[in-house]
Formats: structure tokens, C-alpha cells, sequence
């Protein structure tokens, strides 16, 4: 099932990892721990190769997806509860030709109706060009949209879900001009292409887009892997930074050149000072060429280089990262596919809005086995507990990948879906020990609330608020704060 496309993009972190400071002394101790290794029974029931981003329920256990293995070998669903038990919810491609799709990718997002949406890269009736699909915490699969090429081929990206209840995604190929779509899809399946990448000659928009986020201002950002109108001092011009709004007006606000990093591969994180944060696969360290950068950039496409990767020997510091991960300490959590000390397959680190950065772990073969996992695929999952989750694309018991957790002193907090609205808006709290939760406030007015479990709570915008933190307090006393701010329109 696997085409040679199919097969380059699911390799891009490790391949890429071909491409060819002192770090700062932590305050407090980090704890990793290896929780679950897939394909530890012949012929993977549970799945191989997982990747892209795990989401928590409502119910507080953990979601995410395999690429491949599982009972026709094109992928799982999977739930996942924080003590370390997976279940197997949901086999792709049981029939052929596969018209539920094939090899998920991206990861997925929760919606404000509970269930969760995300895509395949192939699959989908006779064209294999990949689906939208909508699956419930039990496991029912809803097909929402099939691929054609025309409308867009090989999403590989998480889907984010904007104000007006809508999807939006990217498709890495495809569309009108074959260098990839940002698309929209209601939740009953409504579709429309709002961008085909590359109508121009040189690609001046960019090619090859992979994953949206939504901004406090409601419009949409993202970069493209390659493309770019040259304004660099060298060829090295790799890759855009655009802005796309909810109604499809798409513009070009900056250009990836090798000084401050080059192939960005990842959606960005917008951090609370508005600015915009990601990774680079290649360039960095001016002239030099090296491993991948963390980079600053601003709403306008001022770009700034906080860490160029792999400037000391053996690379201690990891190369080619990947996607961040935004802390309630406003610290950026990461991974790097490769590098690390002693011959690592990979780091997980921490960055000040800065540049300071911190490797936590590194994952090293013990005897020739990485029973830890190799090949980390981005971005962590931090949970409601305080605790990140990640995965590993490679490695484990089997070399097939695995599940971790890292915690490294985060407090608990409450998440909110979704994080915008006006007064009267229905939202979902999501937390840990909510039961007996006396108080729930939305910049400090307070609002009606029912606790519907230990892990979540219903709650409507209150009228008069603005946008702020909201506040949940717990039985004991405890004031949980929501790890970014609500944004009232």
C-alpha cells in the first residue's frame, strides 16, 4: 500500500536527519519513563510506527495513531490511559480498497463536539490520495472526505479547528498546480480548497505546506516545506511563513533562508507575547550549515534564530528537530529526531522564549538496543497532570516505536475547548481531580459550570468577561489556571 511518496514522507524526520553552548543547569529533576512498546505480538495488533500528535479526552485518557501495523498493517486508533494500558480502538483499511483511508498521519485533534478528527495520507476509494475522517472515543469511524488530487493529495498535517466551528488543513501535494492545499471542512464533511500552493513560477507562496495553527487574532499560520521568492544572500532558499484567514485570502509574510534555518517542517506555536515559534530541519549558525534551528518569528515575518542545532562534536545538543510543545512555565518543549550525546538517536529539550536551551534526555542504545525508543516524532503531548507524552517512531522492545512521559516539575492546569468565544458560548474544561470543583471563573467573572467527571467540566462564556486566564478551584482549595488565555472576540 505504501507509494514511493508515501514512503518519503513518512521517513521525512529520519531522512532529513541526513542532512548534512553551554547548555543551562536545570533547577529540578526530570523523570523519563519508557511506558508501552508497540508490536510486541506477531503481526502488530496494536500498531507500528507512531507518530504526530496525541490528544486527552474528555474522559482523561490519551488518543493517537499509528502508521502502519494493526490488523491489515495501514494503521491503528488507539487509547492510552497515563498508567500505561493501550487499547486498540479502531484498524484502518480492513477491506480493500481501503476507502477509510490508509497509513494515518499528522495526529489528531479533539473538536467541541468530543469526537476526534484527523487524516490519511493514502487511501480513499480508487484514487489512494489519503481522507478526512472523524472517529468517536469508542472507535465508530465517520469518512468525511475523500482525496482526488485536484483538491489536494498526501495530507500529512494535524487538523485545527477555528472559531467558526470549521476544520482547516493542509495537503503536502496536490491541488491545482501539485504543490500542496489549505482546505476547509465542516464537520459533516462540507469541503472546500481555500489555497493551491505554486501558481506562479519559482513557487513564491511555497510548496509542500504541513500544518496550520490558529492565532489569538482567529486567522491561520503555517509554513511551507520548500518555495519561496529568493530575497536570501544565498541559494539556500527553503520554505515560507504565510497567514491564511478563516474566508481563504492567503499571504506570504516571510522566506526561509540558511543563516536562521531552512525546510521547516512543523506548525508553529504562538507564545503569549504573539509571536510565532518553530523548527527548521537544515541551516542555521549564519554561514554555516548545520542541523536544524528554533526559531522566533513575528506576526509581520520578522524572523529571529534562538538555537542552531549541532555546532559542538557529536552533536550533544541533537540535530534536525521538530515540532514544540508551549509549557505553563511559557518555555518551549521539544524534540530532535537524531544526535544526542554518546552516539544518541535523539533528545528532548527546553527553550526560553530566549534562546536558552536545555537537553532533558537523550536516548542512547543500551547493549545495541534503543529499549527506550529512537527517533522521537514531535510534538509532546503536555497533559492536564503536568506530565508531557511523546512518542518514537523507532525503537522499544521490538524497534517498532514506543510511548513516553517525561515530567519535569510542571504543575497541573485545566485546558479549555475551544480556546476562544463569546458570551454565551458552550466550552469544555478539561482537567484532572475536577470532582467537587466549587468555582470556575473566565478573567475572573464567574460562570455557571457543571462537573461532568474528574476530567472534565461544562461551562457558557460569561457575559462581561474579557479575554484572560479562566480559573477552575478544586475541592481542597486548589486554583487550576488554564494554560493559555481565553481570547473573548
Amino acid at each position: 500500500m505504501k507509494s514511493s511518496k508515501a514512503l518519503f514522507t513518512l521517513g521525512l524526520a529520519l531522512a532529513c536527519a541526513a542532512i548534512t553552548f553551554s547548555l543551562a543547569v536545570r533547577a529540578q529533576a526530570q523523570t523519563f519513563t519508557s511506558l508501552y512498546s508497540f508490536c510486541t505480538e506477531t503481526g502488530c495488533p496494536d500498531g507500528a510506527g507512531p507518530f504526530g500528535t496525541m490528544v486527552q479526552g474528555t474522559d482523561g485518557d490519551i488518543y493517537g495513531i499509528t502508521q502502519s501495523g494493526g490488523s491489515s498493517g495501514s494503521g491503528t486508533f488507539f487509547k492510552f490511559t497515563t498508567a500505561g494500558a493501550l487499547t486498540t480502538l479502531y484498524n484502518f483499511c480492513p477491506s480493500s480498497p481501503c476507502t477509510d483511508g490508509a497509513t494515518p498521519f499528522g495526529g489528531l485533534v479533539l473538536a467541541t463536539d468530543g469526537d476526534f478528527y484527523g487524516v490519511t495520507y493514502e487511501g480513499g476509494n480508487v484514487y489512494g490520495y489519503g481522507t478526512v475522517f472523524k472517529i468517536t472515543a469508542a472507535g465508530k469511524l465517520t469518512l468525511l472526505h475523500t482525496f482526488e488530487g485536484t483538491d489536494g493529495e498526501g495530507p500529512q498535517a494535524a487538523l485545527v479547528q477555528a472559531n467558526n466551528g470549521n476544520f482547516y488543513g493542509t495537503t503536502f501535494r496536490g491541488g491545482a498546480y501539485g504543490e500542496g492545499t489549505v482546505f476547509e471542512i465542516t464537520s459533516s464533511g462540507t469541503f472546500r480548497t481555500l489555497h493551491s500552493f505554486c501558481a506562479s513560477s519559482g513557487c513564491p507562496d511555497g510548496s509542500g505546506p504541513n500544518g496550520l495553527t490558529l492565532a489569538a487574532n482567529g486567522n491561520l499560520y503555517g509554513t511551507t516545506y520548500t518555495g519561496g521568492e529568493s530575497s536570501c544572500k544565498t541559494s539556500e532558499t527553503n520554505g515560507t511563513f504565510f497567514e491564511l484567514t478563516p474566508t481563504g485570502t492567503l499571504t506570504t509574510l516571510a522566506v526561509f533562508c540558511a543563516p536562521t534555518g531552512y525546510l521547516p517542517a512543523s506548525a508553529v506555536v504562538q507564545a503569549a507575547d504573539g509571536n510565532f515559534y518553530g523548527t527548521t530541519l537544515a541551516g542555521g549558525d549564519g554561514s554555516k550549515v548545520v542541523y536544524g534551528t528554533v526559531y522566533e518569528m513575528t506576526s509581520s515575518g520578522s524572523i529571529t534564530s534562538l538555537h542552531s542545532f549541532c555546532l559542538e562534536t557529536g552533536c550533544t545538543d541533537g540535530k534536525t528537530p521538530t515540532a514544540l510543545t508551549l509549557g505553563t512555565d511559557g518555555n518551549f518543549y521539544g524534540i530532535t529526531t537524531g544526535g544526542g550525546a554518546n552516539s544518541g538517536k535523539g533528545t528532548i529539550f527546553e527553550i526560553t522564549p530566549a534562546g536558552a536551551l536545555t537537553t532533558l534526555y537523550t536516548f542512547n542504545s543500551t547493549n545495541g538496543n534503543y529499549t527506550d525508543g529512537s527517533s522521537p516524532a514531535g510534538p509532546m503531548l503536555l497533559d492536564t497532570n503536568g506530565t508531557f507524552y511523546g512518542l518514537t517512531q523507532l525503537g522499544g522492545k521490538t524497534a517498532s516505536g514506543t510511548i513516553f512521559s517525561l515530567s519535569t516539575g510542571l504543575g497541573p492546569f485545566v485546558k479549555t475547548i475551544p480556546a476562544s468565544g463569546a458570551a454565551g458560548k458552550s466550552v469544555t474544561i478539561l482537567g484532572t481531580n475536577l470532582t467537587g470543583a466549587t468555582t470556575v471563573s473566565f478573567d475572573g467573572i464567574a460562570a455557571t459550570f457543571k462537573v461532568v467527571s474528574a476530567t472534565e467540566i461544562t461551562t457558557t462564556v460569561p457575559s462581561g468577561t474579557s479575554s484572560g486566564t479562566v480559573m477552575v478551584t478544586t475541592s481542597s482549595g486548589t486554583k487550576l489556571s488554564s494554560n493559555v488565555a481565553f481570547q473573548v472576540p
